[in-house]
């Protein structure tokens, strides 16, 4: 299985939900990554290209290939800081 992609990693909860409720007040997350992101994906906008399962740390594979396709999942914490992720699709 295969699955591609994107997320917003920042070091605090708050800073997530901050983020979160930009997205959901119609908010760009390519845009959003960009500025905020710690991740080197930030800047393309957040994209991880395609993953596969064991590639990313646990919490992160259980959104990415367990929950539902284009929605914005998140605050999820690992040792990284705290993500919200969005699943493009899955092959």
């Amino acid at each position: 299985m295969r699955a591609g992609a994107c997320h917003i990693l920042v070091k605090t909860k708050q800073q997530a939900e901050e983020i979160k409720q930009k997205l959901a007040n119609g908010g760009n997350f390519q845009q959003l990554a960009k500025k905020h992101s710690i991740c080197p994906s930030g800047k393309r906008g957040g994209d991880l290209g395609e993953i596969q399962p064991g590639q990313m740390v646990k919490a992160f594979d259980n959104v990415v290939f367990k929950k539902a396709l284009l929605t914005i999942h998140g605050p999820i914490k690992t040792q990284f800081g705290f993500h919200l992720i969005k699943t493009l699709y899955r092959s």
